[in-house]
Order: structure tokens, then sequence, then C-alpha cells
């Protein structure tokens, strides 16, 4: 028998940049062609055209789950130049998922900003609240009928990449946030400031959000699960709150909080441990630990005092579809114990549905569905059978 509740989610999810394509208008766009190193995202996996193929590929599985999002960029390309074509077509994403059975989970920001934004100065512009603010007011026009709206994904790794993007304009080398040849570093922690100011973003959106909509109002956190060594309590507190905890408390009194897990991490004495070079690494460079997510799930109930939870992100960069089973149901099995101690988990929901762009790379494949980037032709795992099985009995195994 099933441990989930009733009417918990089960699905995947997408980020408008790695998938649509041709996002001109957005920052990382810009940047794809100015550093060194980084792939172009190009027509990324065409989605912006074959949605309703991603999403009836998704429903027909068995999930009834799909997590979207906006992309700024296109819906407003100037300050203040709404795009109404691009708003009916992020309308009919809505109409798509909802007419096939699936629960819509929008996301307002993605990472990606418009160049304009990021000229301005980005989140750290005199006017960056201000225009988020304006920009949710225009989209919170297409959201009747969504039952989830996150208003930011990741605002901790946002800030990491706000402060990594200073170095590479100061002309020191880029990093990409999700994978690294060899050994993997440790990102460093985000300046405090900046998240205090995304956290500012986020509750003004949040209130307005919820002022115009039926929606449930949230935001996602990357949660690293992070374990301190003997003798390395007292940092563990240090550089979780810096690069978690800080966030988490920003999710107290939303409706729920997204969580983001895919690997753990050490915290020593002198600070956060990098991932060991082991051969069952993933194809990020991170330890394979699908016990992450019941850490990270069961830390942010206890930071945010019983925030309902929805897992937005769980997955696994492996080229071995096996092991992303394998993975996956360790990972369920913490979050169903997790369930059954009392924390309220909404639902479950993979990353990603495709093999997509990595931000800055197109090696390591995340997805339930492979994409070839020639003929944009779409091959369902085996992976996706299997958790829409799951979805179709509740996670019963």
């Amino acid at each position: 028998m099933s441990k989930f509740p009733a009417g918990f989610l089960w699905g995947a999810a997408t980020a408008p940049h790695q998938v649509e394509g041709n996002n001109h208008n957005s920052d990382f766009w810009q940047a794809e062609a100015a550093m060194p190193g980084m792939e172009r995202s190009g027509d990324a996996c065409d989605s912006y055209h074959r949605y309703a193929e991603d999403m009836r590929l998704l429903a027909d599985s068995g999930c009834n789950a799909y997590r979207f999002g906006i992309e700024w960029a296109r819906v407003e390309p100037e300050p203040g130049l709404v795009s109404r074509a691009e708003l009916a077509h992020y309308r009919r994403m809505i109409d798509t998922a909802i007419d096939l059975g699936l629960t819509p989970v929008v996301t307002l920001h993605h990472f990606t900003n418009p160049r304009w934004f990021a000229a301005e100065g980005g989140w750290m512009g005199e006017r960056a609240v201000e225009r988020f603010l304006s920009y949710a007011e225009t989209t919170a026009a297409i959201l009747d009928g969504v039952p989830w709206v996150c208003t930011m994904n990741e605002p901790n790794m946002l800030a990491i990449m706000t402060m990594m993007a200073r170095l590479a304009a100061s002309g020191q080398q880029w990093q990409s946030p999700t994978v690294d040849d060899g050994a993997r570093p440790v990102l460093p922690s985000p300046d405090p400031a900046i998240g205090r100011r995304l956290v500012d973003a986020h509750h003004a959106v949040r209130d307005l959000i919820r002022e115009r909509t039926g929606a449930k109002v949230g935001w996602t956190v990357a949660n690293q699960a992070l374990v301190a060594r003997p003798g390395g309590e007292e940092k563990l507190r240090e550089v979780r709150y810096v690069r978690e905890d800080l966030y988490l408390e920003g999710a107290k009194g939303d409706d729920f909080v997204g969580v983001q897990s895919y690997s753990s991490m050490w915290v020593g004495p002198d600070g956060i441990e990098p991932h060991p070079v082991r051969p069952d690494n993933t194809l990020v460079g991170t330890a394979y630990r699908p016990d992450s997510l019941g850490l990270a799930v069961r830390h942010t109930w206890e930071v945010t005092g019983g925030t309902p939870v929805l897992v937005t992100e769980n997955g696994i960069a492996t080229g071995d579809d096996e092991r992303r089973i394998a993975y996956t149901s360790a990972a369920l099995d913490g979050l169903e114990a997790a369930v059954a101690d009392g924390v309220d988990v909404r639902g479950y929901l993979h990353w990603s549905l495709l093999d997509n762009y990595e931000w800055g790379h197109w090696a390591p494949t995340f997805g339930l569905i492979a994409v070839d980037r020639e003929t944009f032709v779409r091959t369902p795992k085996p992976s996706l059978a299997w958790l829409g099985d799951l979805a179709r009995r509740n996670g019963g195994r």
C-alpha cells in the first residue's frame, strides 16, 4: 500500500532556457556567446514548439503533474514592453497541461533574466524588486486555474550565479554550476546581501500572486544535504545559513517550499569538502547519494517550521537508465520515510523530463526522455514508464 497522501503529485520538471531554444533576449544567451568554454543552447530541445508532445508523453506514462516555467525575457523583451503573443503561448501551455490531466506547477523565474534587467544591475539593481513585481503582475493574468506557482527557482543558486557572473566580468574563469571536468570544486558561498534582496523580491511577488490568483505560492531551494564531520558542527551552521537556511527562512509563511536535492556533502572545520573523485560519481561529478532527498526534506521541514514540502527537483546525471531508476527508487524510500515521520510532502517532480541543456554544457543527461539534437525526436526511457507506473499506484511498491 502507498504511504503517500491522496492527491500526491507525481511528475517531472523542465526550465524554459534549457528546453525551449533560441532565448535570444536573455542574459544567459548573451553569456553563452561571450564566455570561453561555454556551449551554446541554440535550439535546445525545441520545446517552445513541441511542448504538447512532451506533455503528452508525460501524461501517457501515468504521471499527473508537470513543472515548467515562463520566460521573462520573452514576455518582456524591453522594459514595459509586454508581448501579448508570448503570454498567449504560455497560457496555451497551461491549458494543454490541464487538458491532458497534468497539474501545472508554474515557475516565474528559472535563473535567466532579460538582457535589459541584467544591464540595469540585475538583482542588485536599484529597481530589481519593482521590475520583478511588474513582471509578476503581468503574468498573473494568465495563471487562472494554476494551483501551484514557484516565484523563483533556487534563489541560493541564483545568488551564486550572480557572484560567478561578477567574477567572469572581472576576467576570472567561468565555471558551470552543474558540470565540471574531473574533480568538482565547491562553488563559492553567496553574498547574504544578494540573498536578502531575493527574499524581498520573493515576498513581494508571493503576496501579489496570492492576491490575484487562487494558487499556492512558494519558491524552490537547492538543498545540498550538508552533514557535519566531527568538529565541523559550528562550520556547518555557518555555511548552511548563507547557502540554504537564509532562503528556507524566507519560505516561512509560504504555502509550500520546493525542495531540490541531488547529492550530499560533508562539512569539516575548514568548510565544505569537495566531492571525492570516485568511479560511481555522477556525470556532474557529484557523489551517488540518493539518501540526500530524505535529509533535505527533513532539514527543510525543520527550518521552515512546518511549511508543506513539494519536491520540485530530484534526479541524477547518468547515461545508465537502470542506475537512474535505482537512484530514484532509493530517493523515494527516504521520502516515504519522511512522510511516515510526519513531514507534510505534497508531491515528487523528477528532474528532468528531457535530456536538455545544462547551463553551458550538453553532456550531462538527467532526462526521462532522450532528445535527438538534430531531429528533435523524443525517445522515452524505461525510467519514464517506471515513474508513471508508480504514479498510477500513488507510489505503492
